[in-house]
């Protein structure tokens, strides 16, 4: 009989022990949250620095088109289907250019095409809109298209 009242009181936790668990969950809950809240900006940092990569990509992938076929200076080429206007070699920095050749979308950027020879990706839903985006400058002459990446945590 006396085993059995010993069995009985160690059953369980005590409401104390379960109070203190549940204190102690809470604690280390409210110092990691804020580490897994935000997690927007790392997917839009992601996503702009994959822009930056299909914009090389692409460039390249053009550039090598119109030198394998043999293409005009200014001669439009064809990938995947899609027209892409050249200059240089390379694709225009226009929607018909380097947008196409790079497959980049308006649902997934803010694409800007309205300084000649220049388009801005920049990641929807910024802070800082400069922070976070991708810049294409046509080539010139006997010269590659000039591609920046502007990636930062700050505003991005």
């Amino acid at each position: 009989m006396k085993e059995m009242n010993n069995m009985k009181q160690q059953a369980g936790f005590t409401l104390i022990e379960l109070v203190m668990v549940i204190v102690i969950l809470g604690i280390l809950s409210a110092f990691a949250l804020p580490r897994f809240a935000d997690l927007g900006a790392d997917a839009r940092l992601a996503s702009i620095r994959g822009a930056a990569g299909a914009v090389r990509s692409a460039a390249s992938i053009a550039h090598a088109e119109a030198l394998v076929t043999s293409a005009g200076v200014n001669a439009s080429i064809t990938l995947d289907g899609a027209t892409i206007t050249m200059a240089n070699r390379y694709p225009t920095g226009t929607a018909a250019g380097i947008q196409v050749a790079a497959q980049l979308s308006s649902d997934d950027y803010t694409i800007d095409t309205s300084t000649a020879g220049t388009v801005l990706v920049q990641a929807i839903g910024v802070t800082t809109p400069a922070n976070c985006q991708v810049s294409y400058v046509a080539a010139a002459a006997n010269s590659a298209p000039t591609i920046t990446l502007t990636a930062t945590n700050a505003g991005c």
